[in-house]
């Protein structure tokens, strides 16, 4: 265990090396490796004041000052950072697999008051429901292994967007212009495409794959998708599609290229698509091995065409993917998808492809409760970046550790020696060292995701 947990130091030390030559001055070294630590050890929240405390219990209020300016007003590159960290990671993650699948995802952050950057009332994840939040968009690559998000930018609303009050005061850069989520994630992907990430089908939920843009935009860049849609999507059930344009007579009116429907040329929802198909045409999959039994359910896979507004178009949409679930204990299908991936695709291989999603609902999962991504306590701009990087470069450093924790080792097992709080620390507002000021914050419920769908992975070595 000794010689594990030296080299286990050995290593972070390195990893922390590769990062301070892109957070410029070198006493900028002692706070990030402090805080890249700090987000590490067992805590139950990962702020500034806590994580003083935890890695510098004898001088916790200069230890404060250090991290506070460090991750609050240092004029550090964030994308820098994550480019090292993916730099350093890759490696590790490809060790396992190729890079799969490339997932566009939004993860929001509940908080009171109304100061904070970027916080409006809008959907919260976490929560299930509109609330007071804060929402951050991500990129990340993934296989079976792990994901790691490469880009990571938050929402601004429009009523931050168009109030210079608030961005000034928050440090909301004058270059960060309002953008929906779906145009946030496609600068992300362009961005990634011309860095040379290497490609892998873009995966979305229904928040952003019920965005045509964004699907059209994905294709036009040659990639892949597999897009979670709503059931109200219209689309031409196999064998049918839109009547072409009317013949133009010379002498009666303008010539038109639109395509047309009427009355027996309609489109249907994927929904009543669904219903109508014969019981045998529902197949049960089983894509991969899971904890315990193997993950199975049913599904339907149809070459269709969309129907968004073909009424305008002088050519159809192209032939694509429908892939509908519908797991024998429910009464109507439970998730649509649309995918561009080959019409000879495996069955099996495209409903793993589109199930491969959970990757990174697990791994946000493990960023929030463990490593404390929702734990940044300031208001600003800059601070809420650099936490967020500095939690996906700890994030990595556990994702490359996985691979020395022994197959028959103790997952309780730490590499680091456990610092101590100091004696009769409290957090700030709370009533006994071991509780938290915002409790609520401190955890995404894991009940929110569906286990049965889960792979399982090795422990994260630092975390317990």
């Amino acid at each position: 265990m000794g010689r594990r947990r030296k080299d286990s130091e050995a290593r972070f030390a390195g990893y922390v090396d590769g990062l301070v030559g892109v957070v410029g001055h070198a006493d900028r070294a002692g706070p990030l490796e402090a805080y890249c630590m700090g987000l590490m050890l067992p805590a139950e929240r990962k702020s500034v004041e806590p994580m003083a405390a935890i890695t510098a219990p004898t001088r916790t209020a200069a230890q404060h000052q250090s991290l506070l300016h460090f991750v609050g007003q240092a004029p550090w590159s964030d994308q820098a950072v994550l480019d090292k960290v993916r730099e350093m990671v890759l490696p590790s993650i490809e060790r396992h697999g190729p890079i799969e699948a490339w997932i566009i995802d939004d993860t929001g952050f509940p908080k009171k008051g109304r100061h904070s950057v970027g916080v409006a009332r809008q959907y919260c994840g976490q929560l299930g429901k509109q609330d007071n939040c804060q929402v951050a968009v991500s990129l990340s690559i993934a296989n079976h292994y792990a994901s790691l998000p490469l880009a990571y930018r938050l929402y601004l609303p429009q009523e931050w967007a168009g109030d210079r009050k608030r961005r000034e005061k928050v440090g909301v850069p004058d270059e960060i212009t309002f953008k929906t989520k779906s145009e946030i994630a496609i600068e992300q992907i362009r961005w990634a495409c011309e860095a040379g990430i290497p490609r892998g089908t873009v995966l979305t939920d229904p928040a952003y794959g019920a965005d045509v843009a964004l699907r059209t935009t994905l294709t036009e860049l040659g990639l892949p998708y597999v897009a979670g849609v709503l059931s109200t999507t219209t689309v031409w059930a196999p064998g049918t599609g839109p009547l072409p344009p009317e013949l133009y007579v010379p002498g009666l009116g303008r010539p038109t290229k639109r395509l047309r429907r009427d009355e027996k040329h309609r489109p249907v929802s994927a929904k009543e698509l669904a219903f109508s198909l014969p019981a045998r045409a529902w197949k049960t999959i089983t894509w991969r091995e899971g904890t315990n039994v193997p993950l199975r359910s049913r599904f339907v896979r149809l070459r269709i065409r969309i129907a968004k507004r073909d009424f305008d178009r002088s050519e159809p949409w192209p032939e694509e993917w429908l892939l509908i679930e519908w797991p024998k204990s429910e009464k109507e299908p439970t998730k649509y998808w649309l995918s561009t991936l080959p019409a000879d695709i495996n069955f099996r291989r495209l409903v793993d492809t589109a199930k491969l999603r959970w990757r990174i609902e697990r791994d946000y999962l493990e960023l929030k409760q463990e490593v404390g991504l929702g734990h940044f306590e300031g208001r600003g701009w800059r601070g809420f970046h650099h936490h967020a990087s500095l939690c996906i470069a700890a994030y990595g450093f556990l994702v490359s550790e996985r691979e020395t924790i022994p197959p028959s080792g103790p997952s309780s097992s730490t590499p680091f020696k456990k610092s101590a709080f100091p004696k009769n620390y409290r957090p700030r507002g709370s009533a006994t060292p071991d509780r938290t000021a915002h409790p609520k914050l401190d955890h995404n419920d894991a009940t929110t995701l569906d286990r049965r769908n889960h792979q399982p992975t090795a422990q994260m070595s630092l975390l317990h």
